[in-house]
Protein backbone atom coordinates (compact mmCIF):
# COMPACT_ATOMS: atom_id res chain seq x y z
CA UNK A 1 0.00 0.00 0.00
CA UNK A 2 1.40 3.63 -0.90
CA UNK A 3 1.90 6.11 1.65
CA UNK A 4 0.10 8.81 1.95
CA UNK A 5 0.37 11.65 4.52
CA UNK A 6 -0.93 14.60 4.22
CA UNK A 7 -0.48 18.71 6.01
CA UNK A 8 -3.93 19.97 6.74
CA UNK A 9 -3.61 23.45 7.81
CA UNK A 10 -6.80 25.74 8.90
CA UNK A 11 -6.07 29.42 6.71
CA UNK A 12 -6.93 31.38 9.73
CA UNK A 13 -3.55 32.60 10.77
CA UNK A 14 -0.09 33.18 8.98
CA UNK A 15 2.18 29.83 8.71
CA UNK A 16 4.09 29.51 12.24
CA UNK A 17 6.74 27.12 13.37
CA UNK A 18 4.94 24.32 14.92
CA UNK A 19 2.87 23.98 11.43
CA UNK A 20 5.58 23.89 9.47
CA UNK A 21 7.63 21.35 11.71
CA UNK A 22 4.06 19.06 11.46
CA UNK A 23 3.94 19.92 7.10
CA UNK A 24 8.45 18.72 7.62
CA UNK A 25 7.61 15.64 9.34
CA UNK A 26 5.10 14.72 7.04
CA UNK A 27 6.98 15.33 4.03
CA UNK A 28 10.03 13.52 5.39
CA UNK A 29 7.90 10.62 5.91
CA UNK A 30 6.80 10.50 2.83
CA UNK A 31 9.71 10.70 1.12
CA UNK A 32 11.74 8.14 3.38
CA UNK A 33 8.71 6.05 2.56
CA UNK A 34 8.79 6.65 -1.24
CA UNK A 35 5.31 7.61 -0.76
CA UNK A 36 3.11 10.88 -1.46
CA UNK A 37 2.48 13.96 0.28
CA UNK A 38 -0.74 16.01 0.22
CA UNK A 39 -2.16 19.27 1.17
CA UNK A 40 -5.61 20.03 2.34
CA UNK A 41 -7.02 23.27 3.22
CA UNK A 42 -9.40 22.56 5.79
CA UNK A 43 -11.09 26.05 5.71
CA UNK A 44 -14.29 25.37 7.56
CA UNK A 45 -13.98 27.73 10.21
CA UNK A 46 -15.39 30.95 7.86
CA UNK A 47 -14.92 33.52 10.74
CA UNK A 48 -11.62 33.32 10.69
CA UNK A 49 -10.87 32.68 7.73
CA UNK A 50 -9.02 35.00 4.78
CA UNK A 51 -7.52 34.76 1.55
CA UNK A 52 -4.52 35.90 2.81
CA UNK A 53 -3.41 33.17 5.08
CA UNK A 54 -4.06 31.03 1.85
CA UNK A 55 -1.80 33.00 -0.07
CA UNK A 56 0.87 32.93 2.64
CA UNK A 57 0.61 29.22 3.11
CA UNK A 58 1.75 29.52 -0.71
CA UNK A 59 4.43 31.56 -0.09
CA UNK A 60 6.12 30.26 2.82
CA UNK A 61 6.61 26.64 1.59
CA UNK A 62 7.21 28.05 -2.30
CA UNK A 63 10.20 29.91 0.12
CA UNK A 64 11.00 27.15 2.02
CA UNK A 65 11.33 25.17 -1.06
CA UNK A 66 9.37 21.91 -0.56
CA UNK A 67 6.12 21.22 -1.65
CA UNK A 68 3.35 18.89 -1.52
CA UNK A 69 2.58 15.98 -4.53
CA UNK A 70 -1.69 16.68 -4.54
CA UNK A 71 -3.35 20.24 -3.06
CA UNK A 72 -5.62 22.70 -3.86
CA UNK A 73 -2.89 24.80 -6.12
CA UNK A 74 -1.74 21.54 -8.75
CA UNK A 75 -4.80 18.97 -8.04
CA UNK A 76 -4.77 15.13 -7.53
CA UNK A 77 -6.46 12.10 -7.77
CA UNK A 78 -8.47 12.93 -4.85
CA UNK A 79 -9.77 16.52 -5.45
CA UNK A 80 -10.74 18.67 -4.22
CA UNK A 81 -8.35 19.48 -1.47
CA UNK A 82 -10.05 22.12 0.08
CA UNK A 83 -13.06 21.30 2.56
CA UNK A 84 -15.63 24.30 1.58
CA UNK A 85 -15.83 22.44 -1.82
CA UNK A 86 -16.52 19.31 -0.52
CA UNK A 87 -19.82 20.09 2.06
CA UNK A 88 -21.96 17.22 0.36
CA UNK A 89 -20.08 14.43 0.93
CA UNK A 90 -19.49 15.82 4.34
CA UNK A 91 -23.26 15.92 4.84
CA UNK A 92 -24.36 12.47 3.43
CA UNK A 93 -21.74 10.59 5.26
CA UNK A 94 -22.91 12.44 8.71
CA UNK A 95 -26.64 11.09 7.78
CA UNK A 96 -25.64 8.04 6.98
CA UNK A 97 -24.51 7.84 10.26
CA UNK A 98 -27.95 8.72 11.70
CA UNK A 99 -29.48 5.59 9.43
CA UNK A 100 -27.22 2.96 11.03
CA UNK A 101 -27.44 4.01 14.58
CA UNK A 102 -24.19 5.32 15.19
CA UNK A 103 -25.19 8.80 15.54
CA UNK A 104 -28.57 11.27 15.99
CA UNK A 105 -30.20 14.78 15.23
CA UNK A 106 -30.11 16.77 18.03
CA UNK A 107 -32.71 19.73 18.45
CA UNK A 108 -31.30 21.69 22.12
CA UNK A 109 -31.20 25.15 21.47
CA UNK A 110 -28.51 27.36 22.76
CA UNK A 111 -30.92 28.58 25.46
CA UNK A 112 -30.40 24.85 26.61
CA UNK A 113 -27.11 24.39 25.85
CA UNK A 114 -26.12 27.51 28.22
CA UNK A 115 -28.04 26.11 31.02
CA UNK A 116 -26.39 22.74 30.95
CA UNK A 117 -22.49 24.38 31.17
CA UNK A 118 -23.92 27.27 33.92
CA UNK A 119 -25.17 23.61 35.98
CA UNK A 120 -22.13 21.99 35.24
CA UNK A 121 -19.83 24.87 36.08
CA UNK A 122 -21.85 25.44 39.53
CA UNK A 123 -21.95 21.11 40.55
CA UNK A 124 -18.20 20.89 39.21
CA UNK A 125 -19.18 18.65 37.07
CA UNK A 126 -17.07 17.31 33.61
CA UNK A 127 -18.27 19.28 30.92
CA UNK A 128 -20.36 18.61 27.71
CA UNK A 129 -23.78 17.82 26.26
CA UNK A 130 -26.02 15.57 28.41
CA UNK A 131 -27.16 13.25 25.72
CA UNK A 132 -30.59 14.54 26.06
CA UNK A 133 -31.40 14.17 22.71
CA UNK A 134 -29.63 10.76 22.23
CA UNK A 135 -32.77 8.84 23.65
CA UNK A 136 -35.81 10.48 21.30
CA UNK A 137 -38.51 8.94 20.38
CA UNK A 138 -38.88 8.07 15.61
CA UNK A 139 -42.00 9.81 15.78
CA UNK A 140 -40.95 12.89 18.32
CA UNK A 141 -37.60 13.22 16.04
CA UNK A 142 -40.07 13.31 12.52
CA UNK A 143 -42.54 15.55 14.04
CA UNK A 144 -39.78 17.97 14.35
CA UNK A 145 -37.58 17.49 11.31
CA UNK A 146 -41.60 18.04 9.85
CA UNK A 147 -41.76 21.18 11.55
CA UNK A 148 -38.34 22.48 10.54
CA UNK A 149 -36.60 22.70 13.58
CA UNK A 150 -33.07 23.44 13.48
CA UNK A 151 -30.88 20.91 14.42
CA UNK A 152 -27.39 19.21 14.75
CA UNK A 153 -26.40 15.96 14.25
CA UNK A 154 -24.24 13.99 16.92
CA UNK A 155 -21.75 10.84 17.04
CA UNK A 156 -22.69 8.32 19.49
CA UNK A 157 -19.64 7.37 21.73
CA UNK A 158 -20.37 4.55 23.39
CA UNK A 159 -21.09 4.72 27.08
CA UNK A 160 -19.05 1.87 28.25
CA UNK A 161 -16.30 0.31 27.51
CA UNK A 162 -12.94 1.95 25.90
CA UNK A 163 -11.43 2.96 23.26
CA UNK A 164 -7.95 1.97 22.20
CA UNK A 165 -5.65 2.86 18.84
CA UNK A 166 -1.20 2.69 18.75
CA UNK A 167 0.55 5.28 18.05
CA UNK A 168 4.03 4.59 16.14
CA UNK A 169 5.71 6.52 18.59
CA UNK A 170 3.80 6.58 22.11
CA UNK A 171 3.18 3.04 21.94
CA UNK A 172 -0.98 1.60 23.12
CA UNK A 173 -3.13 4.37 24.29
CA UNK A 174 -6.14 3.21 25.41
CA UNK A 175 -9.23 5.66 26.68
CA UNK A 176 -12.29 4.91 28.67
CA UNK A 177 -15.36 5.73 26.68
CA UNK A 178 -16.50 7.97 29.91
CA UNK A 179 -13.95 10.16 29.33
CA UNK A 180 -14.27 10.93 25.75
CA UNK A 181 -16.22 14.41 24.65
CA UNK A 182 -19.69 13.13 25.07
CA UNK A 183 -21.64 12.90 21.48
CA UNK A 184 -19.30 15.74 19.61
CA UNK A 185 -21.84 17.29 16.75
CA UNK A 186 -20.36 16.42 13.85
CA UNK A 187 -22.77 18.36 11.57
CA UNK A 188 -23.49 21.92 12.45
CA UNK A 189 -27.10 23.51 12.39
CA UNK A 190 -25.36 26.18 9.25
CA UNK A 191 -25.08 22.72 7.31
CA UNK A 192 -21.08 22.85 7.80
CA UNK A 193 -19.01 20.20 9.24
CA UNK A 194 -17.19 19.90 12.47
CA UNK A 195 -13.50 19.69 12.14
CA UNK A 196 -13.63 16.14 13.69
CA UNK A 197 -16.13 14.84 10.51
CA UNK A 198 -14.60 16.72 7.92
CA UNK A 199 -10.69 15.10 8.67
CA UNK A 200 -11.98 11.88 9.10
CA UNK A 201 -14.33 11.44 5.51
CA UNK A 202 -11.14 13.57 3.98
CA UNK A 203 -8.42 11.04 5.25
CA UNK A 204 -10.47 7.96 4.59
CA UNK A 205 -11.66 9.43 0.91
CA UNK A 206 -7.78 10.62 0.10
CA UNK A 207 -6.50 7.07 1.40
CA UNK A 208 -4.72 8.72 4.24
CA UNK A 209 -2.30 6.21 5.36
CA UNK A 210 -0.25 7.39 8.14
CA UNK A 211 -1.53 10.65 10.79
CA UNK A 212 1.61 12.62 11.85
CA UNK A 213 0.60 15.41 13.69
CA UNK A 214 1.22 17.16 17.30
CA UNK A 215 0.65 15.30 20.30
CA UNK A 216 -2.26 18.15 21.70
CA UNK A 217 -4.52 15.86 19.02
CA UNK A 218 -4.10 12.95 21.56
CA UNK A 219 -8.03 13.55 23.55
CA UNK A 220 -9.39 14.16 19.89
CA UNK A 221 -8.02 10.95 18.37
CA UNK A 222 -10.61 7.66 20.55
CA UNK A 223 -13.49 10.24 19.22
CA UNK A 224 -11.98 10.01 15.94
CA UNK A 225 -11.28 6.16 16.31
CA UNK A 226 -15.03 5.67 16.74
CA UNK A 227 -15.94 7.46 14.35
CA UNK A 228 -13.69 4.76 11.83
CA UNK A 229 -15.67 2.43 13.57
CA UNK A 230 -18.87 3.51 13.15
CA UNK A 231 -18.29 3.88 9.44
CA UNK A 232 -16.78 0.29 9.23
CA UNK A 233 -13.50 2.10 7.85
CA UNK A 234 -9.55 1.13 9.27
CA UNK A 235 -8.14 4.08 10.46
CA UNK A 236 -4.47 5.31 9.55
CA UNK A 237 -1.82 4.44 11.68
CA UNK A 238 -1.35 7.51 14.13
CA UNK A 239 2.02 8.95 14.95
CA UNK A 240 1.53 12.13 17.54
CA UNK A 241 4.75 14.47 17.14
CA UNK A 242 6.51 16.23 20.51
CA UNK A 243 5.46 19.45 21.13
CA UNK A 244 7.09 22.45 20.53
CA UNK A 245 8.01 24.64 23.51
CA UNK A 246 9.14 27.86 24.63
CA UNK A 247 12.59 28.13 26.80
CA UNK A 248 9.77 28.47 29.51
CA UNK A 249 8.51 25.13 29.33
CA UNK A 250 5.00 26.51 27.78
CA UNK A 251 3.97 25.69 24.11
CA UNK A 252 5.90 28.02 22.01
CA UNK A 253 3.42 31.05 21.18
CA UNK A 254 4.48 34.46 20.10
CA UNK A 255 5.04 35.68 23.85
CA UNK A 256 8.07 34.19 22.83
CA UNK A 257 9.00 35.83 20.48
CA UNK A 258 9.06 35.31 16.46
CA UNK A 259 7.43 32.29 15.42
CA UNK A 260 5.74 33.15 12.27
CA UNK A 261 7.58 32.29 8.86
CA UNK A 262 7.30 35.85 7.51
CA UNK A 263 8.88 36.78 11.08
CA UNK A 264 11.90 34.54 10.30
CA UNK A 265 11.99 35.16 6.23
CA UNK A 266 11.89 38.95 7.11
CA UNK A 267 14.35 38.94 10.05
CA UNK A 268 17.31 37.64 7.36
CA UNK A 269 17.10 34.01 8.21
CA UNK A 270 18.41 31.38 5.25
CA UNK A 271 15.71 28.91 4.47
CA UNK A 272 18.18 25.90 4.84
CA UNK A 273 18.70 26.94 8.08
CA UNK A 274 15.46 27.00 9.44
CA UNK A 275 14.42 23.70 7.37
CA UNK A 276 18.00 22.22 9.19
CA UNK A 277 16.27 23.34 12.87
CA UNK A 278 13.19 22.73 12.10
CA UNK A 279 13.99 19.61 11.42
CA UNK A 280 16.29 18.61 14.30
CA UNK A 281 13.30 19.52 16.63
CA UNK A 282 12.31 16.52 18.01
CA UNK A 283 14.40 14.53 15.77
CA UNK A 284 17.91 12.80 15.32
CA UNK A 285 19.44 11.78 12.38
CA UNK A 286 23.26 11.08 12.39
CA UNK A 287 25.22 11.45 15.30
CA UNK A 288 27.93 14.00 15.60
CA UNK A 289 26.89 15.55 12.82
CA UNK A 290 24.45 18.81 12.90
CA UNK A 291 24.15 20.43 9.60
CA UNK A 292 21.26 18.37 7.26
CA UNK A 293 20.27 19.57 3.76
CA UNK A 294 16.79 18.36 2.73
CA UNK A 295 17.76 15.61 0.93
CA UNK A 296 19.60 14.17 3.89
CA UNK A 297 16.86 14.81 5.74
CA UNK A 298 14.63 12.75 3.19
CA UNK A 299 17.06 9.57 3.04
CA UNK A 300 17.60 9.82 7.18
CA UNK A 301 14.00 10.84 8.44
CA UNK A 302 12.61 7.87 10.29
CA UNK A 303 9.39 7.44 12.93
CA UNK A 304 11.84 5.54 15.67
CA UNK A 305 14.13 8.30 15.78
CA UNK A 306 11.45 10.83 16.83
CA UNK A 307 11.66 12.19 20.65
CA UNK A 308 8.84 11.67 22.84
CA UNK A 309 9.80 14.38 24.76
CA UNK A 310 8.82 18.18 23.84
CA UNK A 311 11.42 19.61 22.28
CA UNK A 312 12.63 23.06 23.33
CA UNK A 313 13.03 26.10 20.61
CA UNK A 314 16.56 27.54 20.64
CA UNK A 315 16.76 31.12 19.12
CA UNK A 316 20.53 30.99 20.01
CA UNK A 317 20.90 27.64 18.23
CA UNK A 318 19.06 29.08 15.34
CA UNK A 319 20.97 32.11 14.83
CA UNK A 320 23.97 29.26 15.00
CA UNK A 321 22.67 27.56 12.02
CA UNK A 322 22.13 30.65 10.42
CA UNK A 323 25.54 31.82 10.75
CA UNK A 324 26.82 28.19 9.41
CA UNK A 325 24.51 28.35 6.41
CA UNK A 326 25.70 32.21 5.46
CA UNK A 327 29.14 31.08 5.82
CA UNK A 328 28.66 27.74 3.54
CA UNK A 329 27.44 30.02 0.55
CA UNK A 330 29.78 31.11 -2.17
CA UNK A 331 30.19 34.69 -2.96
CA UNK A 332 27.59 34.75 -5.73
CA UNK A 333 24.82 33.39 -3.82
CA UNK A 334 25.37 35.59 -0.89
CA UNK A 335 25.09 38.75 -2.83
CA UNK A 336 21.82 37.42 -4.83
CA UNK A 337 20.84 37.00 -0.73
CA UNK A 338 21.65 40.40 0.77
CA UNK A 339 20.65 42.63 -2.55
CA UNK A 340 16.87 42.60 -1.33
CA UNK A 341 17.71 43.93 2.48
CA UNK A 342 20.06 46.34 1.15
CA UNK A 343 17.57 47.78 -1.42
CA UNK A 344 14.79 47.86 0.89
CA UNK A 345 16.97 49.79 3.74
CA UNK A 346 17.97 52.10 1.10
CA UNK A 347 21.47 51.19 1.02
CA UNK A 348 21.58 50.54 -2.77
CA UNK A 349 18.96 51.60 -5.76
CA UNK A 350 17.18 48.69 -7.08
CA UNK A 351 18.91 46.53 -9.32
CA UNK A 352 22.73 47.55 -8.32
CA UNK A 353 24.69 48.69 -11.28
CA UNK A 354 28.41 46.63 -12.26
CA UNK A 355 30.20 49.14 -9.50
CA UNK A 356 27.56 48.53 -7.14
CA UNK A 357 28.29 44.83 -7.38
CA UNK A 358 31.62 44.80 -7.91
CA UNK A 359 32.17 46.45 -4.32
CA UNK A 360 29.90 44.37 -2.79
CA UNK A 361 31.40 41.64 -4.43
CA UNK A 362 35.15 42.95 -2.94
CA UNK A 363 33.11 43.28 0.72
CA UNK A 364 31.75 40.11 0.82
CA UNK A 365 34.84 38.07 2.31
CA UNK A 366 34.57 40.59 5.40
CA UNK A 367 31.19 40.03 6.44
CA UNK A 368 30.49 36.63 5.30
CA UNK A 369 32.16 35.75 8.61
CA UNK A 370 30.73 37.89 10.80
CA UNK A 371 26.99 37.52 9.67
CA UNK A 372 24.62 35.94 12.09
CA UNK A 373 21.13 37.41 9.65
CA UNK A 374 20.88 38.52 6.80
CA UNK A 375 19.34 41.78 7.89
CA UNK A 376 22.62 43.04 9.42
CA UNK A 377 23.91 43.83 6.15
CA UNK A 378 23.36 47.09 5.90
CA UNK A 379 24.62 48.33 9.24
CA UNK A 380 27.90 46.83 7.93
CA UNK A 381 28.29 47.88 4.54
CA UNK A 382 26.52 51.47 4.66
CA UNK A 383 29.12 53.37 5.06
CA UNK A 384 31.14 52.10 1.79
CA UNK A 385 27.98 54.01 0.35
CA UNK A 386 26.96 57.06 2.30
CA UNK A 387 29.20 59.27 4.48
CA UNK A 388 28.54 58.72 7.88
CA UNK A 389 27.84 61.40 10.23
CA UNK A 390 30.97 63.18 12.43
CA UNK A 391 30.55 60.71 15.68
CA UNK A 392 29.77 62.60 18.88
CA UNK A 393 32.48 63.12 21.57
CA UNK A 394 31.70 60.73 23.32
CA UNK A 395 31.75 57.78 20.96
CA UNK A 396 35.14 59.18 19.27
CA UNK A 397 36.72 59.26 22.70
CA UNK A 398 38.36 55.61 24.08
CA UNK A 399 37.19 55.67 28.07
CA UNK A 400 40.36 55.92 29.46
CA UNK A 401 41.78 58.43 27.22
CA UNK A 402 41.06 62.11 26.65
CA UNK A 403 40.45 64.57 24.13
CA UNK A 404 43.96 65.40 23.54
CA UNK A 405 45.39 61.70 23.38
CA UNK A 406 42.34 61.10 20.88
CA UNK A 407 43.24 64.05 18.28
CA UNK A 408 46.40 62.99 18.52
CA UNK A 409 45.57 59.17 17.93
CA UNK A 410 43.67 59.97 14.63
CA UNK A 411 46.37 62.40 13.20
CA UNK A 412 48.73 60.18 13.75
CA UNK A 413 46.49 57.64 11.89
CA UNK A 414 46.02 59.15 8.81
CA UNK A 415 49.25 60.45 8.46
CA UNK A 416 49.93 56.25 9.04
CA UNK A 417 47.42 55.75 6.15
CA UNK A 418 48.62 58.42 3.77
CA UNK A 419 52.15 56.04 3.38
CA UNK A 420 50.38 52.34 4.37
CA UNK A 421 50.47 48.86 1.98
CA UNK A 422 47.11 48.34 2.96
CA UNK A 423 47.06 44.82 0.61
CA UNK A 424 49.61 43.93 3.28
CA UNK A 425 47.97 43.61 6.36
CA UNK A 426 50.55 42.66 8.58
CA UNK A 427 52.57 45.69 8.18
CA UNK A 428 49.78 48.18 8.22
CA UNK A 429 48.83 46.10 11.44
CA UNK A 430 52.59 46.32 12.52
CA UNK A 431 53.40 50.27 12.15
CA UNK A 432 49.93 50.82 14.22
CA UNK A 433 51.18 48.76 16.63
CA UNK A 434 54.29 50.71 16.91
CA UNK A 435 52.82 53.93 16.80
CA UNK A 436 50.24 52.88 19.43
CA UNK A 437 53.50 51.78 21.70
CA UNK A 438 54.61 55.54 20.90
CA UNK A 439 51.57 57.09 22.12
CA UNK A 440 51.41 54.99 25.25
CA UNK A 441 48.20 53.43 24.32
CA UNK A 442 47.05 50.00 23.52
CA UNK A 443 46.26 49.29 19.88
CA UNK A 444 42.67 48.72 20.15
CA UNK A 445 42.41 52.39 21.85
CA UNK A 446 44.25 53.65 18.65
CA UNK A 447 41.83 51.83 16.27
CA UNK A 448 38.33 52.21 17.96
CA UNK A 449 38.58 55.99 17.15
CA UNK A 450 40.01 55.37 13.92
CA UNK A 451 37.20 52.95 13.29
CA UNK A 452 34.43 55.48 14.67
CA UNK A 453 35.68 58.03 12.47
CA UNK A 454 36.10 55.81 9.19
CA UNK A 455 32.54 53.73 9.16
CA UNK A 456 30.78 55.50 11.70
CA UNK A 457 29.86 52.62 14.09
CA UNK A 458 31.86 50.45 16.66
CA UNK A 459 31.39 47.36 15.13
CA UNK A 460 32.17 46.92 11.46
CA UNK A 461 34.35 44.24 8.99
CA UNK A 462 37.94 44.65 9.30
CA UNK A 463 39.10 47.78 9.45
CA UNK A 464 42.07 47.67 7.27
CA UNK A 465 40.81 45.64 4.39
CA UNK A 466 37.62 48.22 4.61
CA UNK A 467 40.09 51.12 4.20
CA UNK A 468 41.67 49.26 1.60
CA UNK A 469 38.02 48.73 -0.32
CA UNK A 470 36.95 52.55 0.88
CA UNK A 471 39.89 54.18 -0.33
CA UNK A 472 42.80 55.94 1.47
CA UNK A 473 41.65 59.41 0.39
CA UNK A 474 38.04 58.82 1.82
CA UNK A 475 39.29 57.09 4.58
CA UNK A 476 41.72 60.29 5.58
CA UNK A 477 38.97 63.04 4.79
CA UNK A 478 36.49 61.31 7.18
CA UNK A 479 39.22 61.11 9.88
CA UNK A 480 39.99 64.77 9.13
CA UNK A 481 36.33 65.55 9.76
CA UNK A 482 36.27 63.58 12.81
CA UNK A 483 39.59 65.64 14.28
CA UNK A 484 38.05 69.16 13.37
CA UNK A 485 35.14 68.39 15.50
CA UNK A 486 37.27 68.71 18.89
Amino acid sequence: MEVRVRYAPSPTGFQHIGGVRTALFNYLFARANGGAFILRLEDTDRTRYADEYVQNLYDTFDWLGFKWDEGPDIGGKCAPYVQSQRFELYREHAEKLVAMGKAYYCFCDEDRLERIRKIQTVNKMAPGYDRHCRSLAPDEIKANLDAGKSFVIRLKIPLEGATAFHDLLLGDIEWKNEDVSPDPVLLKSDGFPTYHLANVVDDHFMRVTHVLRAQEWIPSTPMHVVMYEAFGWMHPEYCHLPMVMGSDGHKLSKRHGATSMNEFRNGGYLKEAVINYIGMLGASYEEGKDLFSLAEMEMLFRVDKLNKAPAVFDYKKLEWFNGQYIRLKTDAELYELIVPFLEKDGVVGHAPDGATKALLFGVMPLIKERLRYLTEVSGMVRFFFEEPAVPPLADLVPKKLDVSKTRAILARASELLESADLSNHESTEAAFRAAADELGVKLGDMLMPVRMAVTGTRVSPPLFESIRILGVEKARSRIGSAIAAF
